[in-house]
């Protein structure tokens, strides 16, 4: 008989136990999700609005308490099932927000963001650190916030050349990726953060075109997703795990749009949400993993738009 540990999140076996509180990547199982959000972003002008979607039924609320501060051009990641942030924007670009979960109280951190900025990305490595990476004034930097404390470095080595409108996604446990990012020649560029030491390498294979302002998302320990962006273009890129060797989805996002979040439910599905086609949309298309089949949901964000975040609730 298996031996388990009673955690905050349920059962879990000895030996996940142990990795998890080494950072190990090699997590044996994927907790079930519980909820996805879609913060902040633009109307027309900034709002502090945070749409909460309900796993597995995709119904969605709005939070009673939203940002702190209206703002837009902003990242989100999440530290698994115990709080997400949603960090940098316009204005008010060192702002970081921490929503503990599952209550979704919302606290500000005493430590923001080094620098005022936005068009940035995010990503995490969950129970470990969460990092905000790149935008303006097209810097290199990257800010890891170590759980649980959310104390603030920078590391010393920081993206592969200075780039604003780029997007994050990360297989927990193993690398994070930044991607994209409208500084020519550099946005087809993708790179790679390998966990815990934070050591950066790039892809030799980057994205099918070069881009910004996409949405990126993924299904741990499986791929990584970097979906729509400038153009604007439905293309949505798949990255394997651990391989990072790229395909290009047959089927893409229901319309060309950039500026359109992702947030994930692992191993089950990924959202890409709002966005602007030429005009703000509140579409939220749903892929499901691993066929990625997509369908859009019956109900999308409580209003049109575009440049916001996306963070998951999701025990790993």
């Amino acid at each position: 008989m298996a031996v388990t540990k009673l955690s905050t999140s349920g059962l879990i076996s000895f030996a996940r136990y142990n990795s998890m509180l080494a950072g190990n990547a090699a997590f044996s199982t994927i907790g079930v999700g519980v909820a996805g959000y879609f913060a902040g972003g633009t109307t027309g002008s900034a709002v502090a609005t945070v749409d909460k979607f309900a796993f597995p039924s995709d119904s969605r609320t709005t939070l009673g308490t939203g940002l702190s501060v209206a703002r837009q051009n902003l990242a989100g990641m999440a530290n698994g099932d115990v709080a997400g942030y949603i960090g940098g924007g316009s204005p008010s670009g060192t702002i970081v927000d921490k929503f503990a979960f599952p209550s979704d109280s919302r606290t500000t951190l005493g430590t923001g963001l080094s620098s005022d900025r936005w068009g940035l990305a995010a990503m995490a490595n969950s129970g470990v650190a969460g990092y905000f990476g790149g935008g303006f004034n097209s810097v290199t930097t990257v800010e890891k916030f170590a759980f649980p404390a959310d104390s603030r470095t920078v590391l010393a080595v920081g993206l592969s050349a200075s780039k604003n409108w780029v997007a994050g996604m990360a297989n927990s446990g193993t690398a994070g990726y930044i991607g994209g990012g409208n500084s020519s020649p550099t946005d087809q560029d993708v790179d790679k953060f390998a966990f815990p030491s934070d050591s950066r390498t790039t892809l030799g294979t980057g994205l099918s075109a070069g881009r910004g302002l996409m949405g990126g998302m993924a299904n741990a320990q499986v791929a990584g997703y970097f979906g729509g962006g400038s153009g604007p273009v439905a293309t949505v890129d798949k990255f394997t795990f651990p391989s990072d060797t790229r395909t290009t989805l047959g089927t893409g996002l229901s319309s060309a749009r950039f500026s359109s979040p992702g947030m994930s439910n692992s191993t089950i599905a990924g959202y890409f949400g709002g966005g602007n086609t030429g005009s703000l949309v509140s579409t939220v298309d749903k892929f499901a993993f691993p066929s990625d089949s997509r369908t859009t949901l019956g109900t999308g964000l409580s209003s049109a738009r575009n440049d916001g975040s996306a963070m998951q609730n999701q025990p790993l």
